[in-house]
């Protein structure tokens, strides 16, 4: 049994940098585009508010994983506090969400290349995820690495982003548009523009690019030192938020009228282009590249392994429960693959629906994994006082901030409907999850 368990090589500096991997992807660099084109300005505090919202889960998630050295993902403090219903679901809607994800971000890839060679989407997509599969097949800790090294990438450049832009706001730079100013954020059209119908709209895609913060709770079992570790990237979270989400849109407000953005292009590759640095806007096309393709790994990394708990718990096939000999759950690596290869169907049906669509339903999924975590966490703090009294890492204002964050995501949920480019996808996820238990109420009956 021992060689069918998962090793534990992941180390800090892998586990800090999964953490920013998984706060600063496709959603931030090319969702952006069309969150600024919905909220203008006002995107700046959409982030903001999401963002809290984001650190709540994370820390009620922090609390629970820590409460119990044998919990490896959602699924299993879901089964303690909620019941083997939740589990289920959550178990297989998580691998949904990531397959979504995968699916989008091997579509950015597809995007992004345009920038340079005029080839259908789903070309240089289908080329990504093979690369990536092979790399994943390998080691955890080649995982860990490659997610070090793209994080860095983008840690860098934004960085970069934040500096030159700076600089630029205080020399006054002048552009197509004007002058680079602070007051770019409110002379056209204010801080609102598009009303606060605009801003609400705006909101899916805000959340979606958060999407994958959770992701160092399914590097749990593979962590070195988790009571460590984990705190430490979760109580980090609020600093990349402010520096990486905030910092960046900031700058690229200040350096660029809102209007001037396109909705289906990343403005961080518009930015560099605009300010007449075109090797920049390519090197800048390069990274964002490395970003879609950063996620897609995560993607496949957090897939297979929720297929491999399943498997471990009978919730599926047992052959996905096996690992190879270098500790990697490839069978299920290979399906979770197969599956985000649709993406790239996607891209050649639908070239210009195909992100917004997978997107939205994507938020819709990690709605209820989100969901889950904080009702486990309010069933956890009622059931189990001691535990929460003895916890070293307390969520703090609990059990209230984790109603505050259900009734907000109800709400996004129902403005999800009158949005157009959101309310088909919203209509159509039900039936995953009618499909779900009924496919949960078959097996409990054999």
């Amino acid at each position: 049994m021992a060689n069918q368990e998962l090793k534990r090589d992941l180390k800090n500096r892998h586990v800090q940098l999964i953490a920013i991997g998984g706060t600063i992807g496709t959603g931030l660099f090319l969702g952006a585009g069309k969150s600024i084109q919905m909220a203008g300005p006002a995107i700046l505090f959409a982030y903001i508010m999401i963002g809290i919202l984001v650190f709540f889960i994370m820390r009620a998630l922090g609390e629970l994983l820590l409460s119990n050295s044998n919990y490896q993902t959602f699924t299993d403090f879901a089964i303690d506090y909620i019941g083997p219903w939740a589990g289920y679901l959550t178990g297989w809607t998580y691998w949904f969400c990531w397959i979504m994800i995968g699916m989008a971000d091997i579509i950015a890839v597809g995007v992004y290349m345009q920038y340079w060679f005029e080839i259908p989407q789903w070309i240089p997509a289908i080329i990504c995820l093979i690369l990536l599969l092979t790399l994943n097949l390998l080691t955890v800790k080649l995982f860990g690495e490659i997610e070090f090294w793209f994080a860095l990438i983008k840690i860098i450049t934004i960085i970069a982003l934040i500096i030159i832009g700076i600089i630029l706001i205080v020399i006054g730079f002048q552009t197509d548009y004007g002058t680079v100013a602070v007051s770019n954020l409110w002379e056209h059209g204010g801080m609102l523009p598009n009303g606060i119908t605009g801003f609400l709209f705006a909101l899916q895609m805000v959340v979606f690019a958060f999407v994958g913060v959770e992701l160092i709770g399914v590097t749990a079992a593979e962590t070195e030192n988790p009571r460590k570790n984990i705190p430490s990237a979760i109580n980090k979270i609020p600093l990349r938020i402010l520096i990486f989400y905030i910092g960046a849109l900031f700058v690229i407000l200040s350096i660029t009228p809102w209007t001037e953005l396109s909705a289906s292009s990343s403005p961080f590759v518009s930015v560099f282009g605009l300010i007449g640095i075109p090797i920049a806007a390519g090197i800048i096309n390069f990274v964002v590249i490395t970003s879609a393709a950063s996620a897609g790994n995560s993607s496949l990394f957090s897939t297979s392994r929720m297929l491999y708990t399943l498997g471990k718990n009978e919730d599926a096939p047992k052959k996905l429960g096996k690992v190879n000999k270098n500790h990697v759950p490839s069978n299920a690596l290979f399906i979770s693959t197969i599956i985000v290869a649709i993406g790239a169907l996607l891209s050649y049906v639908i070239p210009d629906q195909a992100f917004t669509v997978v997107t939205t339903i994507s938020t819709i999924c990690f709605f209820w994994v989100w969901g889950v975590i904080l009702v486990s966490h309010i069933r956890y703090t009622k059931t189990r006082p001691d535990l929460h009294k003895a916890s070293t890492f307390k969520a703090p204002l609990t059990p209230f901030v984790n109603y505050v964050v259900l009734v907000a995501f109800a709400a996004i949920l129902v403005i999800m409907f009158f949005s157009d480019d959101t309310r088909i996808p919203l209509m159509l996820t039900p039936i995953w999850f009618i499909a779900l238990f009924i496919a949960y109420r078959i097996r409990r009956k054999k």
